[in-house]
């Protein structure tokens, strides 16, 4: 798996520098059929991630939010999981929370991650079972202090209020991407991040081996774990809570996260 992290790392990093290329020097912007933004950044970074798939590992599957979805991923053992630029509209905005997501996963389960920040040059990377590394280095515990703990949810859900039954509890903060606010837990920077709307597999899928490696917990809003490279790549949110935090916060917002569910369906 060395070898696969030491392409993966040197390929993130081009593709990262190729993005604050296109910041500085101008991007066109294009929409989806669902009705969201990509870049000519998103796509440049997508070729180049997936020529890197396609000539070393090219028995390997690939998903990502900028391909076309080909079924064949679900008859391989290894399958690349890959979010071009997560936080796209962070991105048009010159925003530094936008990153690169990328996982390798064997049959259901990520077993390498890494998670690149252009903008603050820091990228997260993890092996499953040898811990967690920050621009290749081991990231230093952090002490709990007496502050409120810092959790990130979604803009959309900050605007609605979603969460200020926590507002006595907590300090929420709102996120562009939620590949970096998992990075984030996953570092000890924040204590949380919960979000009941739907994610996709290339948005969680590096974050969640981050988050497991550095010895936090994470699963979707209904408390399950997580399984990828199935055949409709999506899941019902996320709750991931870092090793710093304790159980009794990850029980208040699974309480909270079960609550906002039963609203939303009821709606």
């Amino acid at each position: 798996m060395e070898r696969e992290l030491t392409q993966l790392v040197d390929t993130i990093r081009e593709a990262g520098a190729r993005a604050r290329e296109l910041s500085m020097r101008g991007f066109e912007v294009h929409t989806k059929k669902d009705h969201t933004p990509v870049t000519t950044a998103d796509l440049e970074v997508n070729r180049m991630l997936h020529e890197m798939q396609q000539t070393h590992f090219p028995k390997d599957g690939w998903l990502s939010e900028e391909s076309p979805d080909d079924p064949t991923r679900l008859d391989r053992p290894r399958v690349w999981i890959v979010d071009p630029i997560d936080g796209t509209k962070a991105y048009m905005n010159r925003l530094p929370e936008y990153c690169i997501s990328v996982a390798l996963v064997e049959r259901g389960n990520p077993v390498l991650a890494s998670i690149y920040n252009p903008s603050t040059d820091e990228l997260f990377t993890a092996l499953r079972g040898q811990g967690i590394l920050m621009n290749g280095k081991p990231i230093a515990s952090r002490p709990v202090d007496n502050a409120p703990p810092l959790i990130m949810v979604s803009s959309r859900e900050y605007r609605k209020g979603q969460w200020a039954a926590l507002d006595s509890l907590v300090q929420c903060r709102p996120m562009f991407s939620i590949a970096n606010a998992l990075a984030l837990v996953a570092a000890g920077r924040v204590h949380a991040t919960i979000t009941i709307e739907p994610q996709n597999e290339w948005d969680l899928a590096g974050g969640v081996l981050l988050i497991e490696e550095s010895g936090g917990a994470v699963t979707d809003a209904a408390g399950n774990r997580f399984t990828f490279n199935q055949e409709k790549p999506r899941f019902d949110g996320v709750i991931a809570v870092a090793a710093m935090a304790g159980k009794d916060l990850r029980q208040l917002l699974q309480n909270q996260a079960d609550q906002a569910r039963v609203n939303r369906n009821r709606v």
